[in-house]
Formats: structure tokens, C-alpha cells, sequence
């Protein structure tokens, strides 16, 4: 898939289909498409992690109720949804990890495209 087509996945429906079956769209392309729309709205990996930390910590109902998950307005209005449907699909402590889990894949799928142009980014 190219980066247009994986950028229009439903990655809310992913999440809500993914999370308790630690679905391999989930991770595959899930993961893919969520690092390009993050990528596109300026996130930077450490973000996500730092995210992915308090889903650990806190759950990801805990997270979805955050007033600004990712540190900017529009950043916040792309990752409400999901954290939203994340919320939704997590009946376990389990599940809250798998959402972490898919955040840490996602940040690192993200930083290795920035890597790729050849920023620095680090993950924490």
C-alpha cells in the first residue's frame, strides 16, 4: 500500500476490531497508517510514547479523557478518536497493554520515517 492509501485506513475501527484480538491489521498496517497521519499533523515519536506511557499507567480509558493527549490542538484532534475507540475496546488490563503496546510500534514506525529523511528523533 502506498502512504495515501494507508493514511485513509479507519484506524479507529482497526483499534476497536484490533485491541482485544491483538490483531495483525492492528499492528501491520494499523500501526503504518497511524505514524503517517501523525507524521503529516507534525507529532513527533517521543509524544506518542510519552502517551503510550500513561495508557500504561493509567488505562486507555484514563487517556482518552486527557485534555490534551499530544501537546498541540490539532495533534490532540487526530489521536481523540482513537484513544477514543481504545477506550472503547479495552475490557482488561491486558488490553490497556496492547494499547500501549500498538502506541510504542507506532512511534517507532514514526520515528523511523523521520529517521529515513534524516532527522534526529529520538523516542524518549
Amino acid at each position: 500500500m502506498e502512504d495515501a492509501e494507508l493514511a485513509r485506513l479507519d484506524v479507529p475501527a482497526l483499534l476497536t476490531e484490533g485491541v482485544a484480538a491483538r490483531g495483525k491489521e492492528l499492528f501491520g498496517n494499523g500501526a503504518v497508517a497511524a505514524a503517517i497521519i501523525l507524521d503529516n499533523a507534525g507529532v513527533i515519536p517521543r509524544s506518542v510514547v510519552f502517551l503510550a506511557e500513561i495508557v500504561r499507567s493509567g488505562g486507555a480509558k484514563y487517556a482518552s479523557e486527557l485534555t490534551e493527549p499530544l501537546p498541540t490542538p490539532a495533534q490532540t484532534e487526530v489521536i481523540r478518536p482513537w484513544l477514543t475507540a481504545a477506550a472503547a475496546a479495552s475490557a482488561s488490563v491486558e488490553d490497556d497493554y496492547t494499547v500501549e503496546d500498538w502506541l510504542k510500534a507506532v512511534a517507532a514506525i514514526l520515528a523511523a520515517r523521520r529517521s529515513a529523511r534524516g532527522e534526529d528523533v529520538p523516542l524518549v
